[in-house]
Parts: C-alpha cells; structure tokens; sequence
C-alpha cells in the first residue's frame, strides 16, 4: 500500500511501515487543503500531524484513503465524523508524548518564576542584572491544574515531589493523585492558583475558552502557562494582562494561528513581552516522544489493513481481534441496524463456511465486526455481504 507521512513524522514511523511491506512517502511539511486534494489518489494510508488539517473535501478527493494516523495527541485536525462516514479509520498517540510535556511544562514553571527568559534576554544584551526581583522559588506554590487527563495527572505527580501544591479541574469525574485537590469549579481555582497550567482538549466547544473573564479572575502577579491548544485562549486578553501586571508572566507553546512549516513567520500579539516564554509547538518535540509516537501510530495503522484491527481508533467501533495464525479473516464495517450480524451468519452458514471467531463492537451509526474462518469464505457469501445495503466497506485478510 502506498503511505504519505507528512511534517516530518519520525523514521521509526518510516521503517515500521515498510517492515510490514507498505510504501512510503515523506513530506518535511504540512500540505493545504488544496496541495492535500491533488496528493492523495492513490494514497491509502496518510500520516500528519498538527499543521494539516483533514475536511470533507479532502476526504472526497482520496477515494483510495483506509486510514489516516495522526503522530500526536490532538485529532481535532481531522473531521472525524466525516472520515467514519467514509468508512477512513483514525488514530493518534494519546500517551506517547505525556513525560515530554510535562517536562516542558515544569522547566517553564521555574524559569517564569525566576524570571529567566528576561535575566538571559539582558545577559546576550551586555546587561549584567543580578537583581532577586520578583524571582522567586516554586516550592510552596499553589498550581492549578485545568484538564486533568494524561497530561494533567503526570504533571500533578511530578509537581508534587517538587515542592508544588496541586489543585485541579476537570468537567469530567477524576482520581486525585498524591495531594492534589480537586477544585469545585474553574473560579475557585483561579482565585487559589498561583500558577495556572491549561491541559484541555481541542473539542469545538473549547474554542475561546480561556479569556478576558477568566484572566481577571487569577489572582494577582499569579502564572500562566497553554501547552493544550492554542484556540482555547484569548491571546490579546492575555497580552492585556500582562501589560497591566496583573499576570507576572506566561509560557505558550500553542497558538490560534501557527505557521505551515519551518522557517515561515511566526506572528504573534504576545511576541516581545517581557517574562513570556514562546515556543514553536515543541511540547511532545522530543527525540524520546517522536520515537515513541513513530513506532505507536505506525503500528496501529499496519494493524488495521494487515489484520482489521481498530484498537484505539478515535472514530470508529474499536475492536482488537487476535493474531491470525490459520484460516483466513474478513473486516465488515457495516450499519448499525437490528440483525446485520444475523444476516452475516446466515449467508455463511448457507455456503457452509465454518466460522471459527467473530470479534464485534459499535459506535454511533456503525458497526464492525471481525470474523475468522477456517479457510477462505466463499466468494459467493462475499459477494452477499458486499451487495447489503448496510455495508460500508469489506475487506479480506490472510493468516501471516
């Protein structure tokens, strides 16, 4: 099969998908939306990351598309619920960049609290400033935590040993690690934090998030810190509030508008503020995290069109069938209508196939369902299940 990988994806991504025969193409940067629709005949299974953004039009344009892997956290670059009408399974790297974050997250803590971006700003300038200033130490400090998921949890552990009191959160229900203190609303950690850390994700209904309201609401000389998503923030409500003083400072690593690929311009109303860390999206930029996020999505994609699973597909129903060792297998992403599953089996046992397993799950409108036989189910049952009108798609599997 033939594979684009887009925006410098790792190697280790590379060598696992041509280990399992697949061929493939890499691309150092993002494409458009137009530059997407005249690569992607052809192209059954497509690796992006954050700056590529999938729309129905694209989805349109690649008839040829099984899957697409996003090497990173987020998937909101990817209308999802277009690409399971299609029938084009999605994955991503929920965990794999988790450690990376964090460690950035922590080292822009202390160097905001030490003011390190504008000690290091007047040293390169000549300036020797050896003033303790509004420096201070973290221990002690009060950090709220808003999303406490992957990201949030770690960080609330590692902030701990370090001295941090952890205040978090979440809409969703979630087990306090350590000490940490869940908050009963956002208000009442903003009123309590003395550094607030954003780790929410990039659903619609996050847009604008975080703004002038929120802001006016931290307390005094208080941190902020957005290694989430750049649309969750109101970037000039922030630029206000630093000039006033109220927000002693800030660390972005995420932007409403970010540049394609490297070396173009990079704008921003937060540029050229004192005590504001900005950085080019590099949260899971590590070589570990790369690695880690290559091999994983890599491994999903081939097992999906080597041998039907969607195991941790973020669109459609999961299943993870077992390695096929004997027999043969078919993948039936179908309809969620009453008895699919016993019009499947009666067409089989018409043609006497002898089905050995059948691994099923749903989501929504669709179902899928994994079967294994053991030997080649006939062509006539096939032909069957291809001509319902509940089927999407159809596709066979050899053991090996």
């Amino acid at each position: 099969m033939k594979v684009l990988l887009l925006e410098n994806i790792h190697p280790l991504a590379v060598e696992t998908l041509e280990r399992h025969g697949h061929e493939v193409e890499l691309r150092a940067g993002a494409l458009s939306e137009d530059e997407l629709v005249e690569a992607l005949p052809g192209v059954h299974l497509l690796g992006i990351r954050s700056n590529t953004t999938i729309t129905p039009r694209v989805l349109d344009a690649a008839s040829d598309l099984l899957a697409i892997g996003c090497f990173c956290i987020g998937t909101n670059q990817v209308d999802l619920a277009a690409a399971a009408e299609r029938g084009v399974a999605v994955f991503n790297a929920p965990y794999s960049n988790t450690r990376s974050v964090v460690e950035l997250v922590i080292g822009e803590i202390i160097a905001l609290g030490r003011r390190l971006p504008e000690k290091t700003a007047k040293m390169h300038a000549g300036v020797w400033d050896k003033s303790a200033a509004g420096s201070h130490e973290i221990r002690g400090r009060t950090l709220g935590i808003v999303g406490y998921g992957n990201i949030g949890t770690q960080l609330s552990n590692v902030a701990e040993s370090l001295g941090l009191r952890v205040i978090f959160f979440d809409t969703a229900d979630r087990l306090a690690h350590g000490n940490a203190r869940r908050m009963p609303s956002l208000d009442a950690l903003l009123a309590e934090a003395d550094v607030v850390s954003l780790h929410v994700d990039g659903r619609p209904g996050n847009a604008g998030f975080f703004g002038e309201e929120q802001f006016a609401k931290m307390k005094p000389r208080s941190l902020f810190i957005n290694a989430a998503r750049g649309m969750v923030v109101d970037d000039v409500a922030l630029r206000r509030h630093i000039l006033s003083g109220h927000i002693a400072g800030a660390a972005l690593d995420v932007f409403p508008v970010e540049p394609k690929k490297q070396g173009d311009v990079f704008e921003s109303v937060l540029r050229g503020l004192d005590n504001v860390i900005l950085t080019p999206h590099v949260g899971g930029s590590t070589q570990e995290a790369q690695e880690e996020i290559g091999w994983f999505v890599a491994g999903k994609l081939a097992d999906f069109v080597d041998h039907g699973s969607t195991a941790l597909s973020v669109n459609l129903p999961a299943v993870q069938p077992p390695v096929l060792t004997e027999g043969a297998r078919i993948g039936y992403l179908h309809q969620n209508v009453p008895g699919v599953l016993a019009e499947v089996n009666a067409y089989f046992a018409e043609e006497g196939d002898n089905v050995t397993g059948e691994y099923l799950a749903t989501r929504g409108h669709q179902g899928y369902v994994v079967i294994d036989s053991s030997k080649a189910i006939s062509e006539a049952a096939l032909d069957k299940l291809r001509s319902s009108p509940h089927t999407i798609w159809l596709r066979t599997y050899d053991a090996g």
